[in-house]
């Protein structure tokens, strides 16, 4: 700050934003700059900086928290994590993926190569420990979560079975010790696994019914396994879903409503001016009032989509099918793949137990989580996100193991909500209050059609992200696009993304990291690796610190302008401490090393 009290940016700061002006505009304004005190407090000119610098939209507001167009403008200059000030080189092979403990003390690295390794996450982060999960016949690891109290690490990884079968298993290591305290099968290995809570875990299983026709389960797991009694159970199956068209459930994460009720950003314009009234909020906006007053309709779970049979049974509806055909009256064109899924849309339309009602969270439901998924319904390519309420009952292995709810003609569940993207979904994630969920995808072509469900659509270069409110179950951004995938629809792959409470964060496949504002829309950094980056993971209790994980083996860890000088301020006063300068020496060094802070607060 300046003797006025007003803050300061450098020279170099602000010659970069007059490099966006027109002559004339730097004229006009020339005479203000000269004054520092006048700019910093100038609201209409950081104003037009702003816009035009970080090239926003006019429609979209300041973000609520801010006190001034200055504020925002150092927020997003100074606080993005983009530069580069470690490089972990521990693994030898692919970086698939990282996750943070809940304190931010922590965090896990998975690996082609196998192992697990925990990180201590200290200014400069060391390797604490190194598990190595051949010895169990893994393939490699490929997703770790801390659960919410971080004394268990829960690790999913490639099984190899018998004749070289793959499939997928979990384990669960203690923090304490670093000890394996289990082992749950995991099918298909891309299911991942998640936390339900502190002790339980999601892992799923696959059981074929026919060529194309599958169902999953989805099993409710304790951690430690242990089994006191011959009445204690260690295990639950919490869902069982049919799939049609070769499609299986996959990536599960659990949603916590009880949340919603103080979110980190609201990004509906009408629901924050109702809000402003009682409480201050952060507030995303939606792109235009026309999306606002025009709400995307999303289709019912494929189960409500079938046909109206005049209430014919399952039996007397395929009886009926099979007799038309043999007899002659009905020659339908007909595929062998075609002909299975008739018979399986007939054979479960009495066999499912209807959709929970009144999905959306209230007061009286609150505590309700949500079991969130990708599936689909026309083929193995991922392009829809299920969604299914997880009850209280449901959240322990206590009670009866199997089908306690259901009638003796019911076999599967349905979905409560499912979103449809149109395109193939390769990551997700959910903002750190659990209301909006992040979506990344590669999109079909307009208006294509799927004739043979093992061959999906092509699927494009530019990889969207979507966002949902988990609250109403609409889309309330427009996708952003910045970042590429270039590998065909059969070898398209996962790509891990981030949210911190103002960013966004995801790899791709163009060998950047890439972050956004989660207010503004904007993209804000790319982070250089030399391959894919397969894996963002922000802290959860500092958002200045971002990692990435990639393909080229290396960590990479960022941290924004701000941090960084906080730490080479402490480092500088730490070797002034020691060197112990006289008090002329120590004078003029102060004086060197405070001109980085003159518009820092």
């Amino acid at each position: 700050m300046d003797a006025g009290g007003g803050p300061l940016l450098p020279d170099s700061v602000l010659f970069e934003i007059f490099l966006y002006l027109d002559h004339a505009d730097v004229l006009s304004v020339g005479l203000v700059c000269q004054q520092w005190r006048a700019v910093a407090r100038d609201e209409f000119l950081w104003k037009e900086l702003f816009y035009r610098y970080y090239r926003v939209s006019r429609e979209v507001p300041r973000h609520p928290a801010a006190v001034s167009w200055y504020d925002e403008f150092q927020r997003l200059y100074d606080t993005i994590p983009c530069i580069e000030v470690q490089a972990l080189k521990e693994h030898n092979d692919q970086v698939l993926h990282l996750s943070f403990s809940h304190s931010g003390c922590l965090f896990a690295s998975c690996s082609k190569d196998c192992t697990v390794k925990i990180w201590s996450n200290e200014l400069d982060i060391s390797l604490q420990h190194s598990s190595n999960m051949r010895p169990y016949n893994w393939s490699y690891t490929q997703f770790s979560q801390f659960n919410s109290d971080d004394s268990l690490l829960l690790v999913s990884g490639v099984f190899v079975g018998p004749h070289n079968s793959s499939s997928g298993e979990i384990a669960v290591i203690s923090m304490e010790n670093f000890t394996l305290l289990s082992r749950v099968r995991n099918k298909p290995y891309d299911v991942f696994g998640c936390w339900l809570n502190e002790t339980n875990l999601i892992s799923g299983n696959l059981h074929r019914i026919g060529r194309i026709t599958s169902c999953s389960v989805l099993w409710l797991n304790n951690a430690f396994q242990g089994v006191e009694s011959e009445n204690v159970n260690v295990v639950k199956r919490l869902f069982k879903i049919q799939n049609l068209n070769a499609s299986t459930i996959r990536t599960v994460m659990v949603a916590d409503c009880s949340r919603y009720d103080s979110p980190d950003l609201l990004l509906d314009y009408e629901e924050q001016l109702a809000a402003s009234s009682t409480c201050p909020v952060f507030d995303l906006g939606s792109d235009s009032e026309e999306e606002e007053a025009k709400p995307k309709q999303t289709p019912e779970p494929a189960i409500q989509e079938l046909p109206d049979d005049g209430g014919v049974t399952a039996e007397d509806g395929l009886q009926q099918f099979f007799d038309d055909i043999m007899e002659g009256r009905v020659r339908p064109a007909m595929t062998e793949t075609e002909l299975e899924t008739k018979v399986a849309e007939l054979f479960i339309r009495n066999r499912t137990k209807p959709p929970e009602v009144n999905l959306l969270p209230t007061e009286s439901n609150s505590k309700t989580k949500y079991l969130i998924f990708t599936t689909g319904c026309l083929t193995y390519s991922p392009h829809q996100i299920g969604i299914k309420r997880i009850l209280p009952h449901q959240m322990t292995t206590a009670g009866p193991v199997l089908g306690e709810e259901r009638r003796s003609d019911e076999f599967f569940d349905s979905l409560d909500h499912v979103i449809d993207i149109h395109g193939h979904i390769i990551g997700m994630g959910l903002s750190p209050d659990h209301r909006y969920l992040y979506v990344n995808s590669r999109a079909w072509p307009r208006d294509c059609v799927i004739s043979d469900p093992m061959q999906p659509p092509p699927i494009a270069e530019e990889i969207d992200l979507h966002v949902f409110d988990l609250k109403t179950m609409k889309e309330v951004k427009r996708a952003l696009r910045a970042h590429r995938a270039y590998t065909p629809n059969e070898e398209c792959f996962f790509i891990f993304l981030d949210v911190s409470r103002d960013f966004v964060a995801s790899g791709a496949e163009d060998r950047h990291g890439y972050i956004w504002d989660r207010h503004y829309n904007i993209c804000l950094a790319k982070l250089q690796h030399d391959n894919v980056v397969n894996s963002v993971a922000f802290s959860p209790v500092e958002q200045e610190l971002l990692l990435t994980a990639s393909d080229d083996t290396t960590i990479k860890v960022w941290r924004s302008p701000r941090t960084v000088r906080i730490q080479q301020a402490k480092t500088n006063n730490t070797l002034l401490q020691r060197t112990q300068p006289s008090s002329t020496e120590k004078q003029k060094s102060c004086t060197m090393t405070e001109f980085p802070w003159r518009w820092a607060k």
